[in-house]
């Protein structure tokens, strides 16, 4: 599939994008600009994704922990059920001292059909702080399931840090998290010291964690983080991080603040990155409510080495 043959921009107004190809079908969830629900749509290729209806499967309520800011949703399919991935708060952020307050949440659906089938709440996914926390994904390694997410350390500068743990359930992790990374370099502390949204690619003889860094404005990138297939995941010593970010702001083809992707694939196989970025610099007030992070694909290449090319943002063709 050539790099033209997808919209720049894909979908309009979608951050956070994620599309899962699962039985033939591919599925696309994103955070929305008003922040208050869950929504899902499927097409059969990904190029028919945008025209879609999209399908509200949840809608946050009035009061309590799950009643403001719905982020960063992901839809995963485990062990014949559907599970919704998603980060909310009890109360809008007002300043630097009254930070977010999110935590991680799941949802359920045993029905074969996401879109129409129940969805039954399965509380916070409780980790090793009760600390801000968000951007949940998961997948299948060494016969088991792992929960990859982002999270505040109390003792560690910052907003948040990348964790992984094995899943006892999907809602509920088991055994003690690692840290997988920090925010430790100069293009990771840019307004803000952020490490979240990780993704996971698997190809050849390597598992790779991409993540995203910095503040969400044209500061925004990817970093990346790689380990051994057959390495044991929960040594810290065994994966790598890359010194640089692998997909940062284009000035050439004003694309600003390319991040919080995740990974696809071509139903003939190809990688496809999936990410959300900005046209334009000047944001008038908090860039978290600037509506125009759109989602936009990328083809992703491989070097001689069996690591990835994330190149550079392509321009905008419509």
């Amino acid at each position: 599939m050539n790099q033209e043959q997808w919209p720049n921009p894909f979908i309009e107004q979608r951050a956070d994008p994620f599309i899962l190809l699962h039985d033939g079908w591919y599925y696309f969830i994103a955070s929305v600009p008003e922040y208050d629900r869950l929504e899902i749509r499927r097409a059969q290729t990904i190029s028919e994704l945008p025209n879609a209806h999209p399908s509200v499967v949840w809608r946050k309520p009035d009061h309590g922990p799950m009643s403001e800011l719905i982020w960063a949703p992901e839809l995963h399919h485990i062990d014949g059920k559907w599970y919704i991935y998603f980060a909310a708060t009890h109360t809008q952020a007002l300043d630097q001292l009254n930070m977010f307050q999110h935590r991680m949440f799941a949802l359920e659906c045993a029905d074969a059909d996401p879109l129409t089938g129940s969805w039954v709440e399965k509380g916070q996914v409780k980790t090793q702080f009760d600390s801000f926390c968000l951007d949940a994904t998961t997948f299948n390694h060494h016969g088991k399931q792992w929960y990859l997410w982002a999270q505040k350390d109390p003792d560690i500068a910052g907003n948040s840090n990348i964790y992984l743990a094995e899943l006892e359930t999907p809602w509920t992790i088991k055994g003690k998290p690692v840290m997988l990374s920090k925010p430790e370099l100069d293009w990771e502390c840019r307004g803000f010291l952020v490490n979240e949204g990780p993704a996971v690619v698997v190809h050849g003889d390597k598992l790779f964690v991409s993540y995203s860094a910095s503040a969400t404005d044209e500061n925004y990138c990817i970093g990346l983080l790689w380990i051994d297939l057959n390495a044991d995941p929960t040594n810290p010593a065994n994966w790598h991080k890359s010194p640089q970010p692998v997909f940062a702001t284009g000035y050439e083809n004003k694309q600003f603040g390319p991040g919080h992707n995740s990974f696809t694939k071509t139903k003939d196989g190809k990688d496809v990155l999936v990410y959300h970025a900005r046209n334009y610099t000047e944001i008038e007030g908090d860039p978290l409510y600037d509506p125009n992070r759109h989602t936009r694909l990328k083809t992703l290449e491989w070097d001689e080495y069996g690591m990835p090319v994330f190149g550079i943002p392509p321009a905008d063709n419509r």
